[in-house]
């Protein structure tokens, strides 16, 4: 099921490239990144209001708090990527910004002890050479 999950994941992300660079057009990056933040604040709450799964906020402890504020660093992705849209094409910076396809699998190896295989390593090349392939 986490395939179909990840197949979804992919098709809105690039449905938000698209939109996003729609959006960067005639506004600062960094307020575009601020209304997208505020909207997807409110769908995600109004999922798990709708869903009853807010009352288990109490139930969280420290060590997931920690690492849920660090994960945090989507914003700095979001910021990053908008100024990116605005200033370059959607074909180019997509693909650049998907070389955090591989960062995320080397890290995943390094920090969580995930399997590396050769199959793996291969598709982690691969992703890396077609990302500069089209940016170059």
């Amino acid at each position: 099921m986490w395939q179909v999950y990840a197949l979804l994941a992919a098709v809105f992300a690039a449905l938000t490239a698209i939109f996003s660079k729609l959006g960067v057009r005639d506004v600062d990056s960094g307020l575009a990144t601020a209304i997208r933040v505020g909207f997807i604040l409110l769908l995600t709450w109004g999922m798990s209001l709708y869903a009853g799964t807010w009352r288990e906020v109490r139930q969280i402890g420290g060590h997931t708090w920690l690492f849920l504020f660090l994960s945090a660093a989507t914003g700095l992705s979001w910021l990053c990527y908008f100024k990116a849209l605005q200033l370059g094409d959607v074909s180019k910076v997509a693909p650049l910004d998907k070389l955090s396809v591989p960062l995320a699998m080397l890290l995943g190896v390094l920090i969580l002890g995930e399997p590396c295989d050769p199959k793996t390593v291969a598709g982690g090349i691969l992703i890396t050479a077609g990302a500069l392939l089209l940016v170059l």
